[in-house]
């Protein structure tokens, strides 16, 4: 059976991280913390979590011509994504990662873009064809707003469904906003894009409506150890997560999006497209890493 294609614009950087007992704080030394590295970024998380989970997975991105870089590519030949639309920059290096884990699984990130502030909207239209074909298109903001509001206007013109995970949080034009089929900010995010700040049930209901107002069909808040909160066709749906011990949190938000993406792909209800893609973060959190921590089919 062919599989229903998805598209994924992002960021691929290399994560070099640190678990210590507890994250630093400003000046502060800590020593004997385990250090390892793994492939990261943003849309490559995604784009491995959805080729892992049964997607049939193109990924746009930009890459330097480094170590860094040669090591991503063969990571994703080796996930069964298509490359063909990986671009090499020669000004710029791969994008890092520097993260620290505590021992409760929490985090702080910080990261040097490179080629991922490279990919324009130029790049973009050179695989103009593989998104007007796709079923699904899925963006965060690892790399420019050009770039992701014009690949957006591209999949709409062609009724090409739009999955915009708003991380890293930053405010966006409308004119996005109203190009997007499902969002999936987080608490934090859903307030910097709504200004109402998401504490419980009924600030949360709040934003999503605020979010659905400017023109986007499907809001889903995810919540952390709590699940996500779906509004989907004028409703709202409360969709638990599995109770998991949290060892490192990093990419369960990159392993909800792609496995949502899946599951729309291959149309599932949107209640067991959230379910699935709760079960797949949950099983992420349990691990170390990014990509590494993204579970196979069998295993949600």
């Amino acid at each position: 059976m062919h599989k229903p294609s998805i598209v994924v614009i992002g960021s691929s950087n290399t994560d070099m991280v640190i678990k210590s007992p507890h994250l630093p704080a400003p000046g502060e030394t800590i020593l004997g913390g385990e250090f390892f590295m793994n492939a990261g970024g943003k849309g490559a998380n995604q784009a491995v979590a959805a080729a892992r989970l049964g997607g049939h997975i193109s990924f746009i991105a930009k890459v330097g011509k480094d170590i860094f870089g040669k090591q991503a590519m063969q990571l994703f030949k080796k996930e069964g994504i298509d490359v063909s639309t990986i671009l090499k920059d020669k000004k710029s290096p791969s994008g890092i990662a520097l993260i620290t884990v505590d021992h409760k699984g929490e985090n702080c990130i910080a990261v040097a873009s490179g080629a991922n502030a490279a990919l324009l909207p130029a790049d973009i239209k050179k695989f103009k064809a593989k998104i007007e074909t796709a079923k699904i298109l899925l963006m965060q903001l690892e790399t420019p707003v050009e770039t992701i509001m014009y690949a957006a206007s591209l999949a709409v013109k062609n009724k090409v469904k739009v999955i915009l995970n708003p991380a890293p949080a930053c405010a966006l034009p409308d004119d996005l906003l109203r190009n997007i089929s499902i969002i999936t900010p987080n608490e934090k995010e859903a307030e910097m894009l709504t200004g109402i700040v998401v504490h419980d049930m009924i600030s949360a209901e709040k934003a999503a409506t605020a979010l659905h107002e400017k023109g986007i069909e499907t809001v889903i808040i995810t919540l952390g150890a709590k699940g996500a909160l779906l509004y989907h066709e004028n409703k709202f749906s409360l969709i638990n997560s599995p109770k998991v011990k949290a060892v490192d949190t990093t990419a369960a938000g990159d392993v909800f999006n792609g496995a949502l993406a899946v599951a729309i792909s291959e149309k599932k209800l949107m209640t067991d497209a959230v379910k699935f893609a709760c079960k797949a973060a949950s099983i992420s959190v349990t691990r170390l890493g990014a990509q590494a921590s993204a579970p196979f089919r069998k295993e949600v």
